[in-house]
């Protein structure tokens, strides 16, 4: 009796399918770590900052071999939006970090005339001298930061500040601290780097402590906001400090 044809089809399209690759071919250990590093967007970051332009290629070069020809067009694509969002981030973080500078800048001025007018003594002057050079130390930290980055660190702008009495200037000093505090607070969800994010939050802690201390001394809170915070944006930063501008 003649078979059914229907009952044939199925069997011919069955035996017509490719047989599947050995599970040895696929390399499954090594298909791991190259799908992690193309899907995952912060691990692929965080690779390619480390291996640098050299690696990146050579790990683009990995992928194609590892992956096969028939998704060389979706890799190149991967890359591209890699590169993209990696000079992205770094042309975002490299303006907050000179715009930190600028407020870093103004800040070591401010101290050096402060200290130059010899208008505190004794633990006063001392406590003065030493938030000097730490403000000092926050430019060298940043400047380094920005060329690390590959860019080009700002100018340092010429600042202008009244001078008169001890009481007035450390006013200034508790105002001009909590505006810095402020303003590093105000950018740390901008910031796309971890490393640079942990720079600016060791920063703020200390431009803070500065301003608690400045606040002990004019008798005004130490925590002028209470128990949280309050950031401050670019603009308004920058409002604030254009009259010390010259």
């Amino acid at each position: 009796m003649p078979q059914d044809t229907e009952t044939q089809r199925p069997e011919l399209r069955h035996a017509e399918e490719p047989a599947p690759r050995p599970a040895e071919e696929r390399s499954p250990q090594t298909m791991g770590i190259v799908e992690r590093l193309t899907r995952d967007d912060s691990d692929r970051k965080r690779f390619l900052k480390v291996v640098g332009g050299a690696g990146a290629a050579s790990f683009g070069a990995f992928v194609l071999a590892a992956c096969g020809s028939s998704s060389t067009s979706s890799t190149t694509t991967k890359a591209a939006a890699t590169a993209a969002s990696t000079a992205s981030a770094n042309k975002g973080d490299l303006a907050i970090l000179n715009y930190a500078l600028t407020l870093e800048y103004l800040e070591t001025e401010f101290y050096a005339k402060v200290i130059a007018a010899k208008l505190f003594s004794g633990k006063v002057g001392a406590l003065v001298k030493s938030f000097g050079a730490q403000e000092a130390s926050h430019v060298v930290a940043i400047k380094g930061a920005v060329e690390k980055l590959g860019g080009t660190p700002v100018a340092k702008p010429e600042g202008k500040f009244p001078i008169t009495s001890a009481d007035q200037v450390a006013q200034l000093a508790y105002t001009v601290e909590n505006l810095g505090a402020a303003a590093y607070l105000g950018q740390a969800a901008n910031i796309q780097s971890p490393e640079v994010l942990a720079s600016a939050l060791a920063i703020h802690s200390v431009e803070a402590r500065h301003a608690a201390t400045f606040g002990t001394l004019v008798k005004k809170p130490i925590t002028p906001d209470g128990a949280f915070a309050k950031p401050a944006d670019m603009a308004t930063v920058l409002a604030a400090v254009k009259p010390f501008l010259a």
